[in-house]
């Protein structure tokens, strides 16, 4: 059988979207990821592409259920994006977009270290043109820190990868875990923060709620997609059941839920709610059992697909009106009800309404907590689940598409982002009411039922309870409104201290610097004085003087040299 390695169509397709021109653009941008899908599914299982570098075997395709998994939904994912994106006439999105999809495809096959490196880094290098895309100040400066981030995720990669291959004598991807080599190199610390910069852990997520809001509305569809999905595979694949990533993943699935809550840009909510779905993905790494991490990918595949059908709602509106604030949205149902039916039913899956894609596969991982006596960690995903609730399952549509009418003049998206739309929405509902179609595929065999009475009940009971909380707070006029402002956390420190120290320091060394000039301009100024003094009309070198006291001072000075001499 002809073996291509599934990177390869995205990247022909890109450099063909270079040179061609409308339909003929649009159909190649269609048919890859479908063709492609095709040819993943007869490549099945299996592995090729094998080469060497300095002694090391390193390989290009290498398939088993977990990275096929996310092969067919990273195909999947690009189809829905590029046909969302369709009415773009941009050569750079259409470029960059391709070979980002193909480059996420070559890190979930990499065979070795150094071949996900190389795509690691291409992930980096085609994502940021994504965001600088829309050609704003903002968008150019958000993707600079971005791109910054991504490079040290790469570096601390690239310097894990030499001392594993030293420690282990090979580059084969498997599993790695922090426990590192017998000569105690730190190479598992390195690889697991390079990931988990990627992976947006707390202190390193700003990256993702700085730039996906800046980006283009077709590129934060794209780049919700891959980059995170791509660190969630990296994960599982080398740190399954490690336990840090239990408190990692609960932190995760926790903070976002108040910075969500008070934030105006709904596509900068919607990004801090990426961040808490994937703390639950990240739990179930961490808790490590067959359920877990088939509950954590399952979760990954989902999400894809419902926050992917989010992004595209609130960049239907985004295109439509040239806003995206919540305070300045509002009453839109009218004027966009198809897109507003669409963006419910993300809505409805991401707070895992039962019969909707998050219910069958957020349960899984809350289960897994709970069975392996994480009693706490459930609890708090519990909370999570109810946070989740608040801000991107009402706050969105709220905000957006009803509470008070802005009067903006609207209307329904083009055609092309609508079927897109559409497309994730059957996907949701079709997860969701048959969850078998999806457990099929899952790494690890197992017999899970999601919808018994006990599941069904405990997430009811929560949904309802925390609508009844959004609507009393809403009444009391407690919920925080929606204003015009720009939140920071922890990225606070370097857009704001660092900046501002450095600012400070400068200033006190400018004017340390100026008084020290000005102290040596004057000590020169009067030097020339004190010597110009000397020759004036009445100065010492200006008066006749005896030829006596000229012979005595030369007499003088000789006596000097010679008691200097002697000495």
């Amino acid at each position: 059988m002809f073996e291509i390695a599934p990177f390869i169509p995205f990247f022909v397709a890109a450099a063909l979207v270079l040179v061609l021109r409308g339909r003929a653009r649009a159909l190649v941008s269609i048919a890859v990821p479908i063709l492609g899908l095709a040819n993943l599914w007869l490549l099945g299982s299996g592995s090729f592409g094998q080469y060497s570098i300095l002694d090391f075997d390193l390989l290009l395709f290498k398939a088993d259920r977990l990275s096929l998994l996310f092969g067919y939904l990273f195909h999947i994912a690009a189809l829905i994006s590029v046909i969302y994106a369709l009415h773009v006439r941009d050569t750079l999105q259409q470029v960059a977009s391709l070979l980002y999809a193909g480059s996420a495809l070559g890190a979930v096959f990499a065979g070795d270290l150094l071949t996900l490196f190389i795509f690691w880094e291409l992930l980096a290098l085609t994502s940021v043109f994504l965001v600088w895309a829309r050609r704003t100040g903002r968008a150019y400066v958000a993707g600079l820190r971005y791109f910054t981030l991504h490079i040290l995720s790469g570096l601390l990669l690239l310097g894990g990868m030499v001392f594993y291959g030293q420690a282990n004598g090979t580059l084969e991807f498997g599993r790695i875990g922090l426990e590192g080599g017998p000569d105690g190199s730190p190479y598992g610390w390195m690889i697991f923060i390079a990931f988990g910069i990627k992976c947006a852990f707390p202190f390193f997520h700003n990256w993702l709620t700085d730039a996906y809001p800046e980006s283009t509305p077709t590129g934060t569809v794209f780049l919700s997609a891959f980059t995170t999905k791509v660190a969630v595979y990296a994960l599982a694949r080398a740190y399954p059941g490690t336990e840090l990533l239990v408190y990692i993943g609960a932190t995760m699935a926790c903070f976002p839920i108040f910075y969500a809550v008070i934030e105006n840009d709904l596509r900068r909510v919607l990004a801090y709610s990426l961040i808490n779905q994937l703390g639950f993905m990240v739990v179930g790494i961490g808790i490590g059992t067959s359920l877990a991490i088939n509950g954590a990918v399952a979760h990954a595949f989902n999400d894809v697909i419902f926050k992917g059908l989010l992004f595209m709602s609130m960049g239907a509106v985004l295109h439509v009106t040239g806003k995206i604030n919540g305070s300045e949205l509002g009453g839109l149902y009218k004027k966009m009800p198809k897109t507003t039916v669409l963006c419910i039913i993300g809505a409805a899956s991401i707070s895992a309404f039962p019969l909707f894609s998050g219910f069958v596969s957020k349960s899984m991982v809350m289960s897994a907590a709970i069975k392996n006596g994480h009693d706490w960690v459930w609890l708090i995903l519990l909370f999570a689940s109810a946070g989740v609730f608040h801000h991107a399952g009402i706050k969105i549509p709220y905000f957006a598409f009803f509470a008070h009418d802005a009067k903006l003049p609207a209307r329904e998206p083009p055609a092309n982002m609508l079927v897109a739309m559409s497309i994730a929405a059957a996907l949701c509902l079709t997860v969701g009411i048959y969850p078998q179609a999806l457990y099929s595929l899952l790494p690890y065999e197992m017999s899970y039922t999601p919808y018994d009475v006990t599941h069904v009940l405990t997430q009811l009971q929560l949904l309802f309870f925390s609508a009844l909380a959004f609507v009393w707070l809403n009444l009391r006029h407690l919920y925080p409104p929606e204003l015009p402002s720009v939140n920071l956390d922890v990225e606070w420190i370097y857009r704001r201290l660092v900046p501002d120290a450095m600012r400070a320091l400068f200033n006190r060394l400018f004017a340390l610097d100026n008084r020290l000039r000005s102290a040596a301009v004057g000590g020169v100024e009067r030097l020339v004085e004190g010597v110009a003094s000397h020759h004036r009309a009445d100065g010492v070198m200006a008066r006749n003087w005896l030829t006596g006291s000229m012979v005595a001072g030369v007499v003088l000075l000789l006596g000097v040299y010679l008691v200097l001499g002697w000495v």
